[in-house]
């Protein structure tokens, strides 16, 4: 390989000089894609919950995303602060888990305002800084579950799934301005929020997946470069699975 080409390729895997959104990007997930965007030279807006720290290197705008008029306010003030959007995330997620006739209305609405209200809300606001910016990169985390259900998860399970047919309408809308939308379905993540499941539910995940292990929050956020960078400039409407296998397990 000639320098030539090695220059090229580090070129579709860089995010110099563009401005990326992630939503959730505190923790988890949304902190491993909002670092690996920083070390790729994007310029990096961590949104989440007051009270919350993001990565270093990047920008942190509090925001409680269940809210759809904080969503407002904030899409208001980023649009003045950042006219171009190259790149946004949708990472942030709750669960509140119970079998469907002991599932209450709150745990019901507050998983989907969390989940499938603020991406909406969220897409819907930063489409002008997308347009733009000549065009970008939607990237939605939803999860295996959402394709496949789950016992016990009907609330999260539908905003995932509502995930899906969200971004693959967005993606059919927005292509005409150079807007790419992908969803991204994670299997079993060892995040906070996975290590409060019992082991015997993340055993079962394990013993699921055909490569035998739980996923990193650095695999999403591998597969998030991917889809944010031109190496994915012909990619959109997809559902991309990093799940070791576990949805085919």
């Amino acid at each position: 390989m000639n320098d030539g080409a090695r220059e090229n390729l580090s070129d579709m895997v860089s995010l110099a000089g563009r401005v990326a959104l992630v939503a959730g990007g505190a923790g988890g997930i949304g902190a491993a894609v909002a670092s690996l965007f920083r070390d790729a030279g994007a310029r990096v807006i961590v949104v989440d919950r007051p009270g919350t720290a993001a990565p270093d290197g990047t920008e942190f705008v509090a925001c409680d995303l269940a809210d759809a008029a904080a969503i407002a306010l904030l899409v208001q003030r980023l649009a003045q602060a950042h006219p171009a959007l190259h790149v946004l995330v949708h990472a942030a997620g709750v669960t509140r888990d119970a079998v469907l006739w002991k599932m209450t209305r709150e745990a019901w609405d507050e998983v989907m305002r969390v989940n499938l209200d603020s991406a909406f809300h969220l897409l819907h606001g930063c489409i002008p800084m997308l347009r733009h910016a000549g065009g970008g990169s939607v990237i939605l985390v939803t999860s295996i579950n959402g394709e496949r259900g789950k016992f016990g998860q009907s609330n999260y399970a539908a905003s995932k799934a509502g995930m899906i047919g969200l971004g693959r309408t967005a993606a059919r809308e927005l292509g005409a301005f150079g807007v790419r939308v992908n969803m991204i379905a994670p299997g079993m993540i060892r995040t906070a929020m996975t290590e409060q499941l019992g082991e015997d539910v993340r055993r079962r995940a394990r013993e699921e997946a055909v490569l035998g292990r739980l996923g990193e929050p650095q695999d999403v956020a591998r597969a998030a470069l991917f889809l944010a960078g031109d190496m994915s400039r012909h990619v959109t409407g997809q559902v991309l699975r990093v799940d070791g296998g576990q949805l085919i397990g």
